[in-house]
């Protein structure tokens, strides 16, 4: 059976520009994941990236598996929802990791030097 035939040309359409503009913004996100320099900087273009280009990829998937199998496919749902979710947590836990480890540094920088002997 040629799937080809019998998909619509406008649900084709819709599918891949949603595949297209999400692949563009997940590689944005990659890309300025490689350009900014420091990590607080770093953490927040994949995040945005991450996101909303996997559920522009995730929408095209259920709109393509429920256009094929003439019902609706929604265990895409249940991937979204988990991506969404553990993504930004995540990114959260991470930076607050390295906000704690760099207070803590900036804090030994600036102790005198009597306190240090004496720890």
């Amino acid at each position: 059976m040629n799937l080809a035939v019998t998909l619509s040309p406008l649900v084709a359409f819709a599918v891949a520009v949603l595949v297209l503009v999400g692949a563009a913004l997940t590689l944005v996100g990659s890309l300025g994941l490689l350009s900014l320099r420091q990590f607080y900087e770093r953490v927040h273009a994949p995040t945005l990236g991450t996101t909303l280009g996997t559920g522009l990829i995730l929408l095209a998937s259920m709109l393509l598996s429920s256009a094929l199998q003439s019902r609706p496919v929604l265990h895409e749902i249940a991937i979204g929802l988990f991506i969404t979710l553990t993504t930004p947590i995540t990114y959260m836990l991470i930076m607050r990791a390295v906000l704690q480890r760099d207070t803590r540094r900036i804090a030994d920088q600036h102790e005198p030097e009597d306190v240090k002997q004496t720890s």
